[in-house]
Order: structure tokens, then sequence, then C-alpha cells
């Protein structure tokens, strides 16, 4: 099984870094304390032992953090990752690949020592999408990405009187999971949102989330079109998103939102407003990995 073998850091760039066991994963930047944290889409590095052995062999005494990496790995190739590749270190960090390799403008020691390095040409470069601590001896598994679907039902969204935040906030949400294929906004109109729906759906996403028109006015009819478009129910996720969220307020129950399966997609209906979205989303995102797994037979690779 792949796991992590190191975790180093350092106070300043150019420098060797230093194995400290563990430590923390920050969303967007990277390792706690460490200099390279926060770097555009290199917000941490990754280097294989395998990579390390190649100059071993050359005669040179180097281990774990002597390329600056921060993640040192072991039985998995990273370099033969492809980038957008996510990966679970542990329980609760993930990883998106972002580079393969780099340019050195400036040569290091090591290459001054040996007339080579590894790390421009195996090093991987990520991006940090959830925190987490890191440590020595965890499980790497490489996750299966999916792609979502977003739908906006609102009148005053589709005729650019009003900003969609629920559209975006969702997508933010799933992106440890995978990668936004297309967004829409309508209508609160059953025909509009039927053909939405429909017409995603023949670009074969693995899910589809909506947002709006689940209440009880007259013009609340994403229930409907939604249902007109599945083939098969799965209550459990509505009836929990009502449930949770009724402690927060007791609105909750009288959201006619639905969930259900077309082919291999899964469709989700949320309510419309920024917070709501939040809430319920919160409630499904720890069961999501594994209905999305049944729903497309897509599963995670322990990377042996």
């Amino acid at each position: 099984m792949a796991n992590i073998t190191a975790v180093c850091t350092s106070p300043e760039k150019g420098q060797r870094k230093t194995n400290i066991g563990k430590c923390f994963l920050i969303k967007n930047r990277g390792l706690e304390n460490d200099a390279h944290a926060g770097f555009a889409h290199r917000q941490v590095s990754l280097l294989a032992e395998e990579s390390i052995a190649k100059m071993i062999e050359k005669g040179l005494e180097v281990g774990p953090g002597d390329f600056a990496e921060n993640l040192t790995t072991r039985g998995i190739n990273l370099p033969g990752l492809p980038v957008g590749t996510r990966l679970r270190i542990g329980k609760e960090v993930i990883l998106k690949i972002s580079q393969i390799g780099k340019e050195c403008h400036d040569r290091c020691a090591i290459y001054y020592q040996a007339g080579d390095c590894v790390m421009p040409r195996e090093g991987v470069f990520a991006e940090v999408l959830t925190d987490g601590e890191v440590e020595a001896g965890d499980p790497i598994l490489i996750m299966p990405s999916y792609r979502f679907g977003i739908i906006t039902a609102s009148d005053k969204g589709s005729r650019g009187e009003r900003e969609d935040t629920s559209g975006p906030l969702i997508s933010e949400m799933l992106t440890p999971y995978g990668d936004l294929a297309d967004s829409l906004i309508v209508a609160d109109d059953i025909d509009s949102l039927k053909e939405a729906l429909s017409s995603m759906l023949k670009t074969d996403p693995d899910a589809i989330f909506t947002t709006g028109g689940t209440g009880m006015g007259p013009r609340d009819v994403t229930p409907e079109a939604t249902l007109a478009v599945i083939e098969r129910q799965v209550p459990g996720i509505p009836e929990a998103m009502r449930r949770e969220t009724a402690a927060v307020t007791a609105r909750a129950m009288l959201s006619r939102a639905v969930a259900g399966i077309t082919g291999t997609t899964l469709i989700v209906n949320l309510p419309g407003s920024p917070k709501a979205v939040g809430e319920c989303l919160e409630v499904l995102l720890p069961v999501l990995e594994h209905a999305l797994e049944t729903v497309t037979g897509k599963s995670g690779d322990c990377a042996r």
C-alpha cells in the first residue's frame, strides 16, 4: 500500500527541509509554517522514495527533505499521475495534482554534486483541497474524480437581475470530489427545468445538483421537474437534509426537495439560499463518495 514516509518543512526557501514527522495542511495554502506554503498552485510538493533512491545510486547521501519536498512517499508512481488527480492522505486531507516536475532556473547543490537532480523531472506539486493533519505512515489513496453539473432555478437570476451565489458555493464545496462540468441558470418554470436537466444528462455527468425552487410557492417546481426525469428515487437524501437542518430552522420541514438516479447520474435538489445550501450539503458530503461510487461504479485505488 502506498503511504507517506516523511513530512518535511523549512522556515526559508532555498533550504533542504527537515522531516518533522507530522504537520497540519491548510486548505488553499500548504503545510503550516513551511516557506513554500501559499505559492499559487504549487502549495505542497511530493517526491517518491523511489526517486530519491536513483540519486543515492549516483553516490549521494540524501534522504527525505533534501530535495525540498514536503511529502516523501512510497509505493506510488507520482510522476505517472495525470494533472488533476486527487489524492486522499490519511482520513482528512485531499490534494489535487497541479504540476508534474518543474523548471529549475538555478542549479541546486545536489545538481552540482551529481550532475543531475531528480526533483525537476519526478517531483509533483499539488493544491490542498481540505484541511487536516498529515503524518508519516498515512496511507495514500488515488481518488476517483467525478464530474458535476449545477442548475440554478431562479426567475431573477435567469434575467440577470440577481447574482447567483448558491451555484458557485455548491461548486466550491464539491471541489474535493471532482470538477464542475457545466452550470446553468434557468427560470422557475417546469418546462425550462426539465429541458435543462435533460440537456445536462446528455453530457453524462456523475451528479447534478439543483438549487432553488424546492419550497411551497406556486413557482417552486424543481421537485416536479426532477421527478419527471429520474428513474429511481433516493428518498433518504432529502429526508436526512430535512431532519438535520430542522435543528437550525423549523422551516426545513417545508422543503419539498427530492433526489434520484437517472442511468448513472445522481440528481439532488438543494434549497435556494446559500446558507441553506451549505447546511444541506454538510449533511450529504460524508456519504457522497460512497453514493457516487455506488451509482457510477467508480472506486478509489490504493496505489500499490
